[in-house]
């Protein structure tokens, strides 16, 4: 659903704040404008981009600006056995930030200095409020790159991008945030402060609990402190489009393009709903004969030699037209209309559902068609876009929030995609993360003796279970 994530200016309240223990006992150790009450204000914290996750008022928000803060709202809540729900951009798709009747809503966006840029170690260190962007940038001013670029990318955090694990459009040469984490500080349900992980370029000392903690969307853990591996940063990159007469088509050529050995640095798909919706949003002009757009780039020294011999393999599955771009600025603009694939759809419909299935490259052509039978069967429009070269779909179901019977009908397109994705040998989520939104379906993924697995972790780190309850599972 469309909402407008910018809270309300953050002052102290300006009535008196209300007297309770709780609060009481965090005003002890916190400045009085960490700590927002007025529900009017509070409320814009309550809930994340996702449709159909439930959120209730939380009692209070506390925005930290130190380790020390953090520790003392842990305690705090863990004294007075209260939830908490950690918080970033809230640009996330699960509901996995949503607030909870009654909980600490735990933000952390004034967190957001950019501690250490080591170029010859290639790490950053940063807190959890960074925003995606600003790193990108400020390691771009020392040759070096942080690759992990979430759609949103300008407004998200490095602190949500590891709780949930993102990926972006690079994936397919990068990989995704997981694989840039190397270590982290975390703040305990009990207010301990633990340390995971690692600065140097090798280390398998112990278990890999920063893995653990990467993708956990704050229900084992509040990271307060990340070290983050960098690149030498690449040529700038040159894309191509390719238009296809099916999707069946363009997924061919993505398992060409993969069999050869390129290896892109971005390889994404649009169908023909999403190509339109772009159009209508941004006046791009993108080609709406295609029933299918395949995006490439290459950063490589010589792309346009690369995009050429990709280029060949797209019209050899079909492409009935190649259009490298001239320079980096036609990339970018290429790239920008892949970007504003869900802010299109969303705008053409006013209610949408994005699903983030990730199957096998191979089944990436089974995926969308049958995608393009469920939106048949359920009467709906449903536009994919994808990281092709990863085989990350993301379906975006688009319906008319005011009427019930469509709404249905989206809700069951929704699970019956899920469950495409399992049945062809895939995964509920590739980078949304579970939240609220999939966690019945987290289990059906897992099983019986996996899901037991993940509940004894969670036990072991969030004994009274106060952190992001009602998460994953």
């Amino acid at each position: 659903m469309s909402r407008t994530h910018t809270p309300p200016e953050d002052t102290p309240d300006a009535a008196t704040p209300p007297a309770t223990p709780l609060l009481d006992r965090l005003r002890t150790a916190l400045p009085p404008e960490a700590i927002l009450t007025d529900p009017d204000v509070t409320a814009s914290y309550a809930h994340d981009m996702a449709s159909f996750c439930p959120s209730g008022p939380p009692a209070a928000v506390v925005l930290p600006r130190t380790v020390e803060h953090v520790q003392h709202v842990l305690r705090t809540a863990t004294e007075f056995r209260v939830p908490v729900v950690p918080q970033g951009a809230r640009t996330g798709l699960s509901g996995a930030a949503n607030a909870t009747d009654g909980c600490l809503v735990l933000s952390l966006v004034r967190m957001d200095r950019i501690l250490e840029i080591d170029p010859v170690d290639r790490i950053a260190v940063v807190e959890p409020g960074v925003v995606n962007a600003a790193l990108s940038r400020a390691v771009g001013a020392h040759g070096l790159h942080y690759p992990p670029d979430p759609s949103s990318w300008e407004t998200c955090t490095i602190g949500g991008n590891i709780g949930t694990a993102s990926g972006g459009l690079c994936c397919v040469k990068y990989g995704v945030t997981a694989e840039y984490v190397l270590g982290l500080d975390v703040v305990l349900a009990d207010g301990r402060l633990l340390r995971t992980g690692r600065r140097t370029a090798k280390g398998v000392a112990g278990y890999d609990l920063t893995r653990l903690f990467v993708g956990s969307e704050g229900s084992l853990g509040v990271v307060v402190r990340a070290v983050l591996a960098l690149r030498p940063k690449p040529p700038e990159q040159l894309a191509l489009a390719a238009e296809f007469p099916s999707s069946a088509a363009a997924s061919e050529a993505v398992c060409r393009i993969m069999e050869s050995g390129h290896v892109p640095s971005l390889l994404e798909l649009m169908d023909a709903t999403t190509v339109r919706a772009v159009n209508a949003l941004t006046r791009m002009g993108l080609p709406e004969t295609t029933r299918a757009l395949l995006l490439a780039a290459f950063d490589t020294p010589d792309p346009a030699a690369d995009l050429a011999a990709l280029g060949a393999l797209c019209e050899a599955a079909g492409a009935t037209a190649v259009v490298p771009a001239e320079d980096a600025a036609e990339s970018e603009l290429l790239l920008q209309a892949r970007r504003s694939a869900l802010p299109a759809l969303e705008a053409a419909t006013g209610t949408t559902m994005i699903d983030d299935v990730c199957v096998p490259r191979s089944r990436l052509g089974d995926m969308i068609e049958g995608v393009e039978r469920i939106a048949e069967r359920h009467r709906l429009t449903i536009g994919v876009c994808a990281h092709a070269g990863d085989g990350n779909t993301h379906p975006v179901v688009c319906f008319d929030a005011r009427d019930p019977e469509e709404t249905r009908r989206a809700r069951a397109s929704f699970e019956e995609i899920m469950a495409l994705g399992l049945e062809l040998g895939g995964t509920i989520t590739g980078e949304h993360g579970v939240g609220v939104l999939k966690k019945e379906w987290l289990a059906r993924e897992l099983g019986p003796v996996g899901l037991e697995m993940q509940r004894g972790i969670k036990q072991v780190f969030d004994p009274l279970g106060i952190l992001n309850p009602g998460k994953l599972f």
